[in-house]
């Protein structure tokens, strides 16, 4: 066997087998101590493919797009030995480290040291390794038309620090890869970790067999989507609990976020969260809109089409008092979101308080106070940014314990509001 240029130890050859599972035999792998107090101490998480004695995680890198990267590979565009050249990819911006990353179960579905690989695992990757970042950070001017007309109709102000003349945003971005640490992932979803590593194993039709064959590997690298943060202000700032901080949780909704679909909430939500955060950087705090992909409550858009069809054309049309009922009996449960993970990248970003909830959920107010960060004020959708077709959803949630100022829809009041048809 040839030697491992790192370890000096000896590596197996190159076949051409397909290797179903590995073993814990050791050729390099570094050790992965979650929580550890310091990058050094806790080891990098490698997930590559290129040497894979090296791999010490289940999974790999690029979360869904790892299925596109394999394609790359299969159609000889991509050689699958490639490394990443990481000349000038540093972040833009120093994010932590902050007591947080090193509290035991404090973060438990991302990576902290995830944005400086390149810095903090340096003689690592001196020594062959193949450490990819899962943590990106860059800057942005982000432009929408809701921000320029509440620039023309002086409800925004250009400063040229927060907000251009032209109605353009000056953020901070980060995007994240989901890590997760499995023994403590399990016990966010109260259950053991042999259970919850069974089920992902069995659920996605055993993708992954070193979830029941590894079980000295403790890091998943799921095939899933990850989230991005936009950050308006500095982004030290987060930290500051005498900071004023504005910020929005968003779970993804491609046809509304993208293409103004008028039967949610979620874009003229999301818009109205953005400048409540412009707003507040301009008055000396800083905003955070934190966009998880997480589409159609986690179900995806197939389930999310077949529940409109359902809706709309139940007996009695598509009214608040059956809109979860119809989700239900679609996807077999209300909502997938499962709020647990999400408070880890407030945990990266420092938070201990956030001054302004953009959010009416319960699910994630719940979840954010739950991961001791104080929560002083939620702000609601004003009512008239709720598009007609989307009184429906919002009469729903609000009965269903969604914040609200005002009066909780009762089981009358939850037959009155009536969506649109799908002809019309």
């Amino acid at each position: 066997m040839p030697a491992d240029t790192a370890t000096g130890s000896m590596a197996p050859a190159q076949t051409s087998h397909i290797r179903l599972t590995s073993h814990a035999s050791g050729y390099g792998a570094l050790p992965i101590r979650w929580a550890a107090a310091t990058a050094a101490e806790r080891g990098p998480v490698v997930g590559t493919t290129t040497k894979r004695s090296h791999r010490n995680v289940i999974g790999t890198h690029s979360g869904s797009y790892s299925i596109y990267r394999a394609l790359a590979v299969a159609s000889g565009g991509l050689s699958p030995q490639h490394k990443a050249d990481l000349t000038n990819t540093m972040p833009t911006d120093v994010i932590g480290p902050y007591p947080q990353w090193s509290e035991p179960g404090r973060i438990v579905a991302m990576d902290p040291w995830g944005a400086t690989v390149a810095d903090v695992f340096s003689a690592e990757l001196a020594a062959g390794y193949d450490i990819r970042p899962t943590i990106a950070v860059t800057q942005a001017h982000v432009i929408l038309p809701e921000v320029i007309e509440a620039l023309q109709s002086g409800r925004l102000k250009a400063d040229g620090k927060f907000l251009t003349a032209g109605g353009a945003a000056m953020v901070t971005k980060v995007a994240v890869e989901p890590v997760w640490y499995l023994p403590e992932v399990a016990k966010r979803f109260g259950c053991t970790e042999a259970e919850l590593r069974r089920v992902l194993f069995e659920e996605t039709g055993g993708m992954y067999p070193e979830l029941v064959t590894r079980s000295d590997l403790e890091v998943f690298l799921p095939p899933i989507g990850g989230l991005t943060a936009y950050i308006f202000g500095n982004p030290r700032d987060l930290a500051n609990p005498e900071v004023e901080l504005t910020a929005r949780v968003h779970d993804e909704c491609n046809g509304s976020d993208v293409f103004g679909s008028d039967i949610c909430t979620c874009r003229p939500y999301l818009t109205h969260a953005i400048e409540e955060c412009i707003q507040g950087a301009q008055r000396g705090g800083v905003g955070l809109v934190s966009y998880f992909r997480k589409e159609g409550r986690a179900l995806g858009e197939v389930t999310k089409f077949l529940v409109y069809n359902a809706r709309k054309r139940q007996v009695g049309g598509d009214t608040a008092d059956q809109y979860f009922n119809r989700t239900e009996c679609v996807a077999g449960v209300q909502d997938m979101r499962f709020q647990e993970l999400m408070p880890d990248v407030l945990n990266w970003l420092g938070i201990r308080k956030i001054h302004r909830l953009v959010s009416m959920s319960n699910m994630k107010y719940d979840a954010i106070t739950r991961a001791g960060i104080e929560v002083v004020q939620r702000v609601n959708i004003p009512e008239h940014m709720i598009p007609a077709d989307a009184q429906v959803e919002m009469d729903a949630k609000m009965a269903a314990g969604y914040f609200t100022p005002g009066a909780v829809p009762d089981a009358e009041e939850l037959k009155k509001a009536k969506g649109r048809g799908l002809t019309e």
